[in-house]
């Protein structure tokens, strides 16, 4: 008789992956969360960290504490190289060791990577906001590039050096955009008063309208409270050249910059071509109702690296409530397959959507059903978000740190770190004053 209990690994501790470690925690099986970071990232507060409003482990939460009380859950700290779903094995880089771990079920949840619509060539003089490390290299390079600016006699190039260029309409863009103007012309240039820095941001959308999914009235509602704020915001008109200096867009206006932030659209990950499936669109992988993936026996994907239609025939949105409601819908499906139960299919209970420009400025979509703009939809966001942040002492930091921020205009994690940044923008962004 066989007592050896299923073995699950999940690969992936964002939302979809701790979400369904989570269903699992205490029941009969043997779980395995594999992750590159030892943490799992509150990706919504990204843009603060990268801002200076918040330190970067006030959104970050280790993942062996998370589990700590599970017995049944261990997690593994590498890189997934391989899956070789006909012997269900899958291999991973420890840091000198390589090793395959074997599966009865396996989950995929790895989420998602900023994609440039075919002109990778982008990326080389872009900054990205998509894990912790790309939130501390934009705090790094703001903040270097304020320290150099206030030295350079050359006007011209100071005023790229404090111009910044955000690429994307979409949640992600706007509230970047906002708090890095916040941070600019409440806070640096009252540090900075021997030299005259003139600060600019620019929000750049190729479509003439921001926040595409979000009805008319709230579209132009975030646009009026970008532009009180004293953001740019240009629409209709894409990027059409990117170097080191400088961003040019197809209506053949130019913006002399240092800064691009490519906030402009994901795609799936990578790690879904390991399976050896035809891709959708956006590089996701489809997968069947109950988060199987067809034709591979024991493995589900959840999360912004799959592609499922809803009842109207639309793909479900690359969005965290998607991937935590997946997440749990396929570790149940296999606890129901381990028992002899039926599978259920997924149905997404969508809540709204939100989406917060700055200071008591905010757009929000409650039940898709409610719209609120303004101060009680910023009150609404900052409540949403400090009751799904993990832990207790984070809510705790973060609440005092939204506190102070609110009051006294203070950004205190203005603290420049060296990392080792490989290849990182940031790196090959330096200047070198006066060559």
């Amino acid at each position: 008789m066989n007592t050896q209990r299923p073995r699950i690994i999940i690969i992936g501790a964002g939302f979809g992956g701790l979400f369904a470690a989570r269903t699992l925690a205490n029941q009969p099986v043997d779980v395995l969360l594999i992750d590159r970071s030892n943490f799992h990232t509150f990706t919504p507060l990204l843009y603060q960290v990268a801002t200076c409003a918040l330190d970067p482990s006030e959104i970050a939460y280790p993942v062996r504490t998370i589990f700590r009380k599970n017995r049944n859950i261990r997690t593994l700290l590498g890189t997934v190289t391989d899956i070789d779903y006909a012997n269900q094995v899958v291999m991973v880089e420890n840091g000198r060791q390589r090793l395959q771990e074997s599966y009865d079920y396996l989950i995929l949840a790895t989420g998602s990577v900023p994609t440039y619509f075919g002109k990778d060539v982008f990326r080389e003089h872009a900054l990205e906001l998509r894990t912790l490390n790309d939130a501390i290299n934009l705090r790094n390079h703001i903040l270097e590039l304020f320290e150099q600016a206030t030295w350079i006699e050359d006007e011209a190039a100071r005023e790229a050096m404090t111009t910044i260029v955000v690429v994307g309409g979409g949640p992600t863009g706007l509230e970047t955009a906002g708090a890095i103007y916040e941070l600019y012309n409440h806070v640096l240039n009252r540090e900075y008063l021997h030299r005259n820095l003139q600060t600019r941001v620019v929000l750049v959308e190729m479509q003439p309208y921001l926040l595409a999914p979000y009805p008319e009235k709230l579209r132009q509602a975030a646009l009026e409270q970008l532009r009180s704020l004293g953001v740019e915001a240009l629409l209709g008109s894409p990027v059409q050249t990117v170097d080191e200096h400088q961003v040019v867009l197809a209506d053949g206006a130019v913006i002399p910059t240092y800064t691009l932030v490519w906030a402009a659209g994901v795609k799936g990950s990578p790690l879904a071509e390991m399976l050896n499936l035809p891709l959708q669109r956006g590089g996701r992988l489809p997968i069947l109702p109950t988060t199987e993936v067809s034709d591979r026996p024991g493995v589900y994907a959840v999360g912004d690296m799959t592609y499922l239609e809803d009842e109207s025939g639309q793909p479900y949105p690359m969005v965290i409530p998607v991937a935590q409601q997946q997440g749990e819908l396929a570790a149940q499906n296999i606890l129901a397959e381990i028992n002899g139960r039926e599978k259920r299919p997924f149905r997404y209970h969508d809540r709204g959507s939100m989406a917060t420009i700055g200071r008591r400025r905010a757009v929000a979509w409650i039940y898709n059903k409610v719209q609120l703009r303004g101060y009680l939809a910023w009150l609404a966001w900052l409540a949403l978000h400090l009751v799904t942040l993990l832990g207790f002492r984070n809510r705790l930091n973060v609440f005092v740190n939204w506190v102070w921020n609110y009051f006294t205009y203070d950004r205190s994690v203005r603290i420049i770190l060296e990392q080792g940044r490989g290849e990182e923008v940031i790196s090959k962004k330096r200047l070198e004053i006066g060559d």
